[in-house]
C-alpha cells in the first residue's frame, strides 16, 4: 500500500519529460525513490528544505496556485514517508 501511495504522489506532481517545479521537485522525487533507509532521512530533509526555500520565494505572491497544491501533496507524501519508513509519529 505504501508503494502504491508513493507512486500516486509522485505521478501527481511530476511530468514524464521534465520537472514541472524544478526548484524542489528533484529533491522530492529523490526522497520518494530512495530505498536505503539510512539515506532516506537526508533525502527527506533535503526535499523539505527545498520546498521551504521555494515557499519563501513565493511568499507575498498570490500566483502559483498549482504549485502550492503540488507542495501540499508533496509535504503529505514526505510526512507519510517519515511515518512509515522512518518511524516518525504522525502529528496530523
Amino acid at each position: 500500500m505504501l508503494v502504491t501511495l508513493i507512486i500516486m504522489v509522485l505521478v501527481s506532481v511530476s511530468v514524464p519529460s521534465h520537472l514541472r517545479y524544478p526548484e524542489w521537485q528533484a529533491q522530492y522525487e529523490a526522497a520518494l525513490l530512495e530505498v536505503d533507509r539510512k539515506r532516506l532521512s537526508d533525502r527527506v530533509t533535503d526535499a523539505e528544505n527545498a520546498i521551504f526555500d521555494r515557499l519563501q520565494s513565493l511568499a507575498g505572491n498570490s500566483d502559483h496556485h498549482a504549485e502550492r497544491q503540488a507542495v501540499k501533496v508533496a509535504l503529505n507524501g514526505l510526512r507519510l514517508l517519515k511515518r512509515e519508513r522512518l518511524d516518525f509519529p504522525d502529528w496530523e
